[in-house]
């Protein structure tokens, strides 16, 4: 590989840290959530972290699509694609062989497509609370990394014009909601 190889594969690495993040924390939770309704400690632990990784792995993928420009930021309908094909088969990864890891046999689930169609329902869902987060978190993470990752500073460009866009648009209505009261006589 040549020096601008490796320059591009980590600066796509870079701008895909926060899906990777959010992947992590919602295996993290996940785990807890494991771990308050019951599960042995070593089950929740375990089960957290494969699924971690996976969510991660998904999240990054993401991070992929920002850079290569498959998706805007924000755009929902490519995470929901993404996230309808890797939430599904990262359940069913989790759910086959966290067991493995705790000293058991693969336990693939009965009914895989019933299991797989559930999945993509949550997905949904799951897409919904990915975006929105990733929302909050990527551009302060963009704008960090901005002055030594070109892919990032290109992708914060775009998020920051977006919201200047949004910010523009909110004072032309509300300016024309206070002129129409004003018209009216009201306060």
């Amino acid at each position: 590989m040549t020096i601008a190889t490796d320059s591009r594969i980590w600066q796509t690495l870079e701008v895909g840290f926060p899906g990777i993040a959010t992947g992590l924390v919602a295996g993290a939770v996940v785990g807890g959530l494991a771990a308050l309704i019951g599960q042995p400690i070593g089950w929740a632990l375990t089960g957290a972290l494969v699924l971690g990784v996976l969510l991660a792995s998904v999240g990054a993928v993401y991070g992929v699509m920002l850079a290569r420009g498959w998706g805007r930021p924000g755009l929902f309908a490519p995470a929901a694609l993404l996230w309808l094909v890797g939430f599904p088969l990262a359940r069913l990864l989790h759910a086959t062989f966290t067991p493995v890891l705790l000293g058991g046999a693969p336990t693939p689930p009965a009914d895989v497509l019933g299991f797989l169609a559930y999945q993509g329902i949550v997905s949904m869902g799951y897409a919904v609370g990915f975006i929105w987060l990733h929302e909050r978190v990527a551009p302060y993470w963009f704008l960090r990394i901005r002055g030594h990752n070109p892919v990032a500073a290109r992708i914060y460009e775009t998020y920051s014009a977006h919201a200047e866009s949004v910010y523009r648009q909110r004072t032309r209505r509300r300016a024309a909601r206070g002129a129409g009261r004003a018209s009216r006589g009201g306060t």
